[in-house]
């Protein structure tokens, strides 16, 4: 069994409080209800502001947002005028359009919107109700502002003179409710109602007029309504008084009625009224009137003999009945009202319409049976049997049609569908009434049957690997990947993109980028080979299916190196400040090891592969550069006669192509003591062999790169001074702090091949005037202070220095 529920919620001022022990069951009314129908109704006062809450239809309902968004929620309205909104983020009922009752309904009670809300994935109906409560925003108004009567001076008592009811457009207690007549001497007001519960007053007379003692009467009529606040309209009364004619006419009935087909032409009768008067002569003429200035657009009334005939098309659907009041008036102004009732048959004018509020086109081959393709309101505008319609297809069609709801039906599918046999469906729909003789809507629907995505696309190659030369332009193309898909149509476009994953830390698309299209891979930006060397990326290529196929191909990325970078010198340091010399001994045999030029460069592979060469020398006979490691020996044995300064350029270049190079000056004093050499260094700063605007350059570069060295060597000697200074290592060597060379502990040379074959120690003591430098030298021993190996820089302890002094090695101090 069935139980239907319903539930009232009103809102504004004429709202009922429910008393808590009765809510529980009307909640509970509501939820079944919900379930059972979908049906909800709403009372919300007239005029409201747009964008006003009716209600929450989530609530109400049982549904949740969620269920609005995915199921494209929206309304239907059977016109094309929508009063009321649907707010599908808050699942909230808003007022869309301001709402006139009066425009709405006119006198009808109650006054409702009737519409349906639509649910989508799977299809849903649910029939909202809003009703619109009336508010007192009309005052009674008459037609006419002021009103003249004749009356006669034989006028009895009791005679009633008829007064255009006053119109107030509002309904209920905010309609007319009572008339207030002053002064009311001579006339007292009766109050009558007309079958749909409107008032209209008569004025009665209660003491005869005597125009003897007053020929004219100004009276004022007030109309009031029962709103609050109340509202009212005036009209005045003039009143002149006649004399004779003390009879009034008198219809023969009170109320007449009359039934007229809605298709009635123009100029048929409707019915006849008849007065009658008493008197005599001109007094016994009389005339007839219709007393609403309205009606007289639809009927009309001949004045000498009654008839009230059609003067406009009747509409059944607009307006089912009509009342008016006859005035029959003699010469004597004396009146008599009836009351005429029309009542509009209806006939079979209105043919079906169908409307198709939904349509899912094309439909997957793979729908299940029962699955809705499209809903359909179809409505007649007749009643009775003449509004009942019912609707058809053809039965050879996989196909049928289902009623869902009052005036709705839905087509849904009847077998399974098979795309390959029949691609497309033309469905006719005939909608056809119940009239006599009865009339039928054809509504014709082509639906296509589509495709299901079932592959996924598939690279040619499930890794690619691509070469991309550093300091590439941006945009430049890496590599094309392609993809094919089995399917057809939309199912079968393939658009590529680029995986969100990371790059060194960063986002894959700030280096790299794939063209939706085409899957060609662009560099986003240059590559520097000293910063990446490679890196991977996943490109995933997508169909245009619903839900779509993916697949994934893994690409590499390899960053070439270029002879980008020049050979950069780490020993010895370029100083403009001072002069630092490597001392060699006179007595230095052939081979003895001066110094070692050492450089580095950040490029890879043979870009990186040093060579060294003497470009200039004082004395090219006496000295030679390692190709390979850039040591610089003696050639020969020192003589006497070998001059005591001497400088060495030493290029260092790279095998590039084409190559890079560096240049450096090597100072070399040959003497056996520091006072032989003192004056011939004196002047090293002022060689004028060089060229100025060279060496500036050139002091200027070594000046940065030297300060940068010097900050790196005092920030390393602060962490190692803080580690040894419960060993007092600095104790015994005073003011000397020894300058140690850096190498990067990655460019040691393990196997004997490198840059780096031998590790030497210099320690050099300075100050601002190279007169008061010393300048210390240590010849290389059995121990290395500091050696180099692939995991980084050694540096020896206090107690291993400590015993190499012991060991025999020896110094010379030279004062420059």
């Amino acid at each position: 069994m069935l139980v239907l529920c319903c539930f009232y919620t009103q809102r504004g001022a004429s709202s009922t409080r429910i008393s808590s022990w009765l809510m529980q069951p009307l909640v509970l009314c509501v939820f079944v209800m919900a379930v059972a129908r979908g049906q909800v109704r709403y009372s919300i006062p007239e005029e409201m502001t747009k964008g006003s809450l009716v209600g929450n239809i989530v609530q109400d309902l049982g549904l949740d947002v969620k269920r609005l968004k995915s199921g494209r929620a929206r309304i239907f309205t059977e016109d094309s005028r929508e009063y009321i909104g649907l707010n599908v983020d808050k699942g909230t009922l808003v007022v869309k359009e301001r709402i006139d009752r009066e425009e709405l309904c006119a006198q009808v009670s109650p006054c409702s919107l009737h519409f349906q809300i639509i649910l989508e994935n799977p299809m849903e109906l649910h029939r909202i109700d809003v009703e619109i409560l009336d508010i007192n925003d009309h005052a009674p108004s008459f037609m006419n502002k002021e009103i003249t009567f004749q009356i006669s001076e034989l006028a009895l008592s009791g005679a009633r003179y008829s007064i255009d009811s006053a119109n107030d457009p509002d309904v209920g207690l905010n309609s007319l409710q009572t008339y207030k007549l002053n002064p009311n001497n001579h006339f007292v007001l009766k109050t009558l109602s007309h079958t749909d519960g409107t008032k209209y007053v008569e004025m009665v007379l209660q003491t005869p007029l005597d125009r003897e003692k007053q020929e004219a009467h100004n009276l004022i009529l007030t109309a009031f309504d029962g709103g609050t606040p109340q509202k009212t309209g005036t009209v005045k009364i003039n009143i002149n008084v006649l004399d004779a004619n003390d009879n009034a006419p008198v219809f023969s009935q009170s109320v007449y009625t009359a039934l007229v087909a809605e298709n009635a032409q123009k100029g048929s009768l409707v019915l006849k009224v008849s007065a009658t008067d008493a008197d005599q002569g001109t007094n016994k003429q009389v005339s007839y009137s219709v007393s609403q200035i309205s009606i007289l657009n639809i009927f009309s009334i001949d004045p000498t003999n009654g008839d009230i005939i059609v003067v406009a098309p009747l509409d059944f659907e607009k307006s089912k009945k009509y009342e008016l009041n006859v005035v029959a008036t003699d010469n004597g102004g004396l009146t008599d009202t009836a009351k005429v009732m029309v009542e509009i048959t209806d006939v079979n004018d209105n043919a079906p319409v169908i409307n198709v509020i939904s349509f899912s086109n094309p439909l997957p081959e793979n729908s299940a049976p029962e699955t809705v393709i499209a809903m359909l309101n179809v409505k007649d505008l007749d009643s009775g049997k003449n509004g009942q319609v019912r609707c058809l297809i053809n039965p050879s069609l996989p196909f049928r049609i289902r009623q869902s709801s009052s005036n709705f039906y839905s087509l849904i599918t009847d077998q399974p569908l098979d795309r390959e046999e029949m691609s497309e469906y033309n469905i006719t729909i005939t909608a056809i009434d119940e009239g006599s003789p009865s009339f039928s809507t054809n509504k014709t629907l082509r639906l296509k049957i589509s495709d299901v995505n079932d592959n996924a696309p598939v690279f040619q190659r499930q890794s690619y690997t691509a070469y991309v030369m550093e300091n590439n332009s941006p945009g430049v193309s890496v590599l094309s990947v392609k993809a094919h898909d089995k399917d057809s149509g939309n199912n079968a476009r393939i658009s590529y993109f680029l995986e969100d994953i990371l790059v060194n830390g960063v986002s894959a698309s700030t280096y790299i980028s794939v063209n939706a299209e085409s899957g060609e891979i662009l560099a986003v930006r240059s590559f520097d080979y000293e910063q990446t060397k490679e890196f991977n990326i996943r490109v995933k290529a997508q169909d245009g299916g619903s839900p779509p196929l993916s697949s994934n191909a893994s690409v590499k990325i390899i960053i070439q190196d270029q002879n980008d970078n020049a050979p950069q010198v780490l020993y010895p340091v370029q100083s403009g400040a001072s002069v630092v010399a490597e001392i060699v001994p006179r007595s230095a045999d052939v081979g003895y090891l001066v110094t070692k030029v050492v450089a580095v460069d950040v490029d890879s592979g043979q870009n990186a592969w040093l060579s060294y060469k003497l470009q200039k020398a004082t004395d090219r006979a006496l000295f030679e550069v390692g190709l390979q490691n850039g040591e610089i020996r003696t050639v020969r044995q020192v003589t006497d006669k070998d001059a005591v300064k001497q400088r060495l350029t030493v290029v260092v270049e790279d095998n590039g192509q084409p190559s890079r190079s560096a240049t450096v000056n090597v100072n070399v004093a040959v003497a056996d003591s520091f006072p032989e050499v003192l004056s011939e260094f004196t002047d090293f700063t002022h060689d004028k062999e060089y060229n100025d605007n060279l060496t500036f350059y050139l002091v200027l570069a070594l000046a940065v790169v030297s300060f940068l060295f010097i900050v790196s060597i005092i920030a390393i000697l602060s962490v190692k001074c803080y580690r040894w200074r419960r060993e007092r290592m600095f104790y015994k060597s005073g003011a000397n702090l020894p300058v140690i060379p850096y190498y990067p502990p990655l460019y040691a040379d393990v196997g004997g091949t490198g840059t780096l074959q031998h590790v030497y120690n210099y320690e050099v003591c300075r100050t601002t005037d190279s007169r008061k430098s010393d300048l210390k030298y240590v010849r290389p021993c059995s121990e290395s202070i500091i050696s180099l190996d692939t995991s980084g820089t050694h540096t020896l302890t206090h107690a291993q220095r400590e015993r190499l002094n012991i060991d025999g090695s020896f110094d010379q101090t030279v004062s420059l």
